[in-house]
């Protein structure tokens, strides 16, 4: 072989391993790049989508599970929130929200979830008390003194009152007071037709429909409009702490049960590899722990224990469910709020 030629051949071998040594090093970064996006690094944090008026409650839960997680695990975890009107929160995870929990003010916008895929059919058995590990219930919020005499549901549909509710089609607090309203009806002997009266003098009193609860809370309490808000129990007892004796709390004599549900929302868990811290955040819930600190922001706890402790927080109501008065969430979502529903139609009255 000639010089020339042996010249020719030593370059290109050292430009094959040249090139070899590139492709590991690709390789390796790649390795790299992949391990910094699996699903043990992406579990160190989740993301809880709930509705408007859990951000207190949740500002409190988060670092106390954080600390239980690492005291059991020497695991180092973050939890975010994402919060709004229930079902705009459910339409958001729909949508693409990674929200590996949900956390919501009815089943129905959890059932919708399912409906998609997003987790089981079954989902209210994943967890005790039909995955429910809190539960609250409408009441009244008036001005100092309770000038307007508002004492129950009938009260809110006489001419001249201005009640702040938040629209029934974005937010389940105010798709609870459209369905306390109506059942506080049924449940005192009188027929559909005088419910869907209330209701609607009701919804003709209404000045500003907010999208979820927050928002009528600040319309009512900041803002100054209106003469009742109708909201969570929770809501009203931290509108008092906040602005003082400005307010009044009216319990109506009989009220709905507002439960809480919860769950993993499979497909984004299973996605961001977060089912164990997910399912362990959910469950933190149900400890005496998380019942002491829900008893704290006056949602009414499942633990005896929590319940004794609290009871002068909540005052006895002759409460109801969807299921008594309503046959249940899907059946009152289709005749009360789906498009062209009993809220459209009394709503378009206005």
């Amino acid at each position: 072989m000639s010089k020339i030629a042996h010249v020719k051949q030593l370059i290109k071998t050292r430009q094959r391993q040249r090139r070899a040594t590139f492709t590991a090093a690709l390789l390796i970064a790649g390795v790299s790049l992949f391990a910094s996006y699996t699903p043990a690094q992406a579990a160190t944090g989740i993301l809880n989508a709930s509705y408007d008026v859990t951000r207190e409650l949740f500002k409190d839960i988060n670092p106390a599970f954080v600390a239980d997680w690492k005291k059991k695990t020497g695991e180092s975890i973050s939890v975010n929130q994402s919060h709004g009107g229930s079902s705009k929160q459910a339409r958001s995870v729909i949508d693409g929200l990674e929200a590996s929990v949900v956390t919501m003010n009815q089943a129905n916008d959890i059932d919708i979830l399912a409906d998609k895929g997003l987790l089981p059919q079954d989902w209210a058995k994943q967890f005790p008390n039909n995955a429910a590990p809190f539960y609250s219930t409408m009441v009244f919020l008036t001005r100092k003194g309770n000038p307007k005499h508002i004492a129950g549901w009938d009260d809110l549909g006489k001419p001249g009152l201005k009640v702040i509710i938040p629209n029934p089609k974005t937010s389940g607090n105010g798709r609870y007071s459209y369905l306390a309203a109506w059942g506080s009806v049924i449940k005192n002997g009188g027929t559909e037709a005088q419910a869907r009266q209330l209701v609607e003098n009701l919804f003709k009193n209404v000045p500003v429909l907010d999208g979820g609860g927050r928002g009528a809370t600040t319309t009512f309490s900041q803002r100054e409009i209106g003469d009742v808000l109708v909201t969570f129990e929770n809501e009203v007892q931290l509108v008092r702490q906040e602005f003082g004796d400005n307010f009044e709390v009216v319990y109506p004599k009989i009220s709905i049960l507002a439960e809480s549900p919860v769950a993993v929302v499979d497909k984004v868990a299973d996605k961001l590899g977060t089912r164990k811290i997910s399912t362990a955040y959910l469950q933190f819930l149900y400890t005496e722990a998380g019942q002491d600190l829900i008893a704290k922001h006056y949602l009414r706890p499942r633990s005896e224990i929590a319940a004794k402790k609290y009871a002068a927080s909540f005052k006895p109501v002759n409460l109801f469910t969807v299921d008594d008065v309503f046959g249940g969430w899907k059946q009152a979502q289709k005749k009360h709020f789906d498009d062209g529903g009993e809220f459209d139609k009394i709503y378009i009255k206005k």
